[in-house]
């Protein structure tokens, strides 16, 4: 489960919640990123050379030229291997605690990912599009 709470499309408050693991993470703007009440900082790993990635696919990924396939063995062949989960939340939620190092994926709603990119952000890490802005 995950929510966010956004006023004048500045997301202030986001919540994930895991209950395979029971392990909930609220990231809210001015106090920080938290697992289950414990601050949370983003990994320290230098390079990509160095990294675990982890990533998803769009539904349509058979039909769609914009798929993340070559994407995905990019970054495959640069970094230290790429997970496959399959929620971007959860995702974004590894990412923020430091269990993985970065995280991608195309065609996202923003009920995806609007909450975990806050607790990357608030956990010291870096939120972009494809283009680097």
């Amino acid at each position: 489960m995950t929510l966010a709470l956004q006023v004048d499309g500045r997301t202030e408050l986001g919540v994930t919640f895991d209950p395979l693991r029971d392990e909930l993470f609220i990231a809210q703007r001015g106090r920080g990123a938290f697992l289950n009440g414990r601050p949370i900082h983003v990994s320290d790993t230098p390079d990509l050379a160095h990294s675990l990635l982890v990533t998803g696919f769009p539904y349509d990924r058979q039909t769609s030229a914009h798929n993340n396939v070559r994407q995905h063995e990019a970054f495959l062949m640069r970094s230290q291997g790429v997970l496959r989960v399959g929620s971007a939340a959860l995702d974004l939620a590894s990412v923020a605690c430091g269990r993985l190092d970065g995280f991608w994926e195309f065609k996202l709603s923003p009920w995806d990912m609007v909450a975990g990119a806050l607790l990357v952000e608030l956990a010291g890490g870096r939120v972009t599009d494809p283009s680097g802005a």
